[in-house]
């Protein structure tokens, strides 16, 4: 029940403020004594219960207007309002590492409710200026392809681009596996608008891979309020400044999905009776995208790195939510179905996926000299390929032929077995480090396993292990 949470948080169970006047949808029109605070959280008891909305708008002197966080069934003209005296607040403590709670902290996984002696208010301001880190260093994974061609930076965000069904949850679940193993970190994952049937499988992966007991799990889910899927991002980004503010570990934020947030942005205001702007979206998009993005910083004590999965609409990457996400992120990882339905997995296009950091300075010359080589065989072999299919890949030049046998070789090499699908696929998964990946495209690259068969570069670790 929400009542025993929400009872530590406010100080307002004393006289009530005002009361509902109006119930429209999730939006809520206040009649108030005083006016609490834009962004405050104020609440009607209802059934032993909590109805818990955000004041979003002063719309005269004796008026407000909130957006519930609750669902809104029950709800009626004439209910007092009581000021919690402060916005959303959640629990922060250790003993939140391995749950699954919802925006508000309470637990969604049956186990106990979250004691804690201190409360964090999601509306964060973002750090200051000075305590900031810029982004340092390249966070292995582990992962062959992303270390190779799309490094992940300590403090950066990446975010992961692709349809359904082409590996985003599972490349998300083994991220959080080498946060944990690798970095002994801790992560944060925040569901917003989830199916209930993609959080339920989630939940039980990351039992199985046994990274739970290092996560924190946060839904908010498809089929509830816009208010909910609006703020449990930052929400979930609270625990993860409250991880590396207070722990000083290593923080994995994982955002799925960042374009239902905006959606969740757009309903609100629309509700609110705010004029759509650019194709419809909210006129405020660009700056609540900056509001979430801008807190996902990495300070003198610790860093947060985020993974973000974008849906693409329309496979447009022109629409203005997605240049409004794509603007604050350093890497683009493209999950493609073509990729997929070749049995390449991860599904990563090494074509059209991109990183900022891809810099000699950044990188040092080895690793940028293999990744720009790994990068043109992959290229060429791409531009034959329809030459090939159509009259043999007998018709081509001799050094041609090499470079498309090699490319074809590098492809399959850069796929890898993973720990969170080993269940599934009987092969135990790999983690193989950044210098052996380097190592051995080197030696493709210079033709050293021009003999070898191409079956035996597949889903393997190194090749090391495969020819040995």
């Amino acid at each position: 029940m929400h009542h025993e949470h929400n009872l530590e948080i406010g100080s307002g169970d004393h006289a009530p403020i005002g009361v509902i006047e109006q119930v429209h949808g999730p939006v809520v029109d206040l009649a108030c004594r005083v006016l609490p605070p834009l962004h405050q959280a104020v609440y009607a008891a209802l059934d032993h219960e909590r109805y818990v909305f955000e004041v979003h708008q002063h719309v005269d002197a004796g008026h407000a207007r909130a957006i519930t966080l609750h669902r809104t069934t029950g709800l009626r003209r004439g209910l007092p309002i009581f000021d919690t005296g402060f916005p959303v607040r959640v629990p922060a403590s250790s003993a939140c590492l391995g749950r699954l709670v919802n925006m508000f902290g309470e637990p969604l996984d049956g186990g106990p409710h979250i004691e804690a002696s201190t409360y964090r208010s999601i509306l964060a301001k973002p750090i200051a200026l000075h305590e900031t880190k810029s982004a340092s260093g390249i966070l292995e994974t582990g992962i062959k392809v992303l270390d190779l061609l799309f490094p992940f930076i300590r403090g950066g965000k990446t975010g992961l681009f692709g349809g359904a069904g082409v590996g985003k949850t599972i490349l998300l679940t083994e991220f959080m596996h080498a946060i944990v193993s690798l970095h002994q970190g801790v992560s944060v994952f925040a569901g917003v608008g989830e199916r209930i049937r993609e959080g339920h499988e989630l939940w039980n992966e990351m039992q199985g891979a046994g990274v739970m007991p290092h996560t924190l799990m946060m839904f908010g889910q498809m089929d509830e309020s816009p208010g909910v899927r609006f703020r449990v991002g930052l929400s979930a980004l609270t625990y993860a400044e409250y991880f590396r503010d207070s722990l000083q570990r290593e923080v994995l934020f994982l955002l799925d999905n960042v374009f239902r947030f905006v959606q969740a942005g757009s309903e609100i205001s629309g509700l609110l009776g705010r004029m759509p702007a650019t194709v419809g979206y909210q006129p405020t998009l660009l700056t609540e995208i900056a509001e979430l993005q801008e807190r996902i910083i990495s300070t003198t004590s610790g860093s947060i790195t985020s993974v973000q999965a974008v849906y693409v609409p329309a496979d447009d990457m022109t629409d203005p939510a997605v240049t409004g996400i794509l603007s604050h992120l350093d890497t683009l990882v493209i999950l493609t179905r073509a990729q997929a339905s070749k049995g390449i997995y991860p599904a990563v296009d090494p074509l059209q996926s991109s990183s900022k950091l891809m810099d000699r300075h950044f990188l040092g010359n080895r690793h940028y000299a293999v990744a720009e080589g790994v990068r043109e065989h992959l290229a060429r072999y791409k531009e034959l390929e329809d030459i090939i299919a159509m009259l043999g890949i007998e018709e081509l030049s001799v050094s041609d032929r090499r470079t498309v046998l090699r490319a074809r070789k590098l492809q399959r090499y850069l796929t890898q077995p993973f720990h969170v699908t080993a269940e599934l696929t009987g092969i135990s998964g790999v983690a193989v480090p950044l210098s052996d990946t380097l190592r051995d495209c080197e030696a493709f690259l210079r033709g050293a396993y021009d003999d070898l068969p191409e079956d035996l570069c597949y889903m393997r670790g190194t090749i090391g292990e495969t020819s040995g």
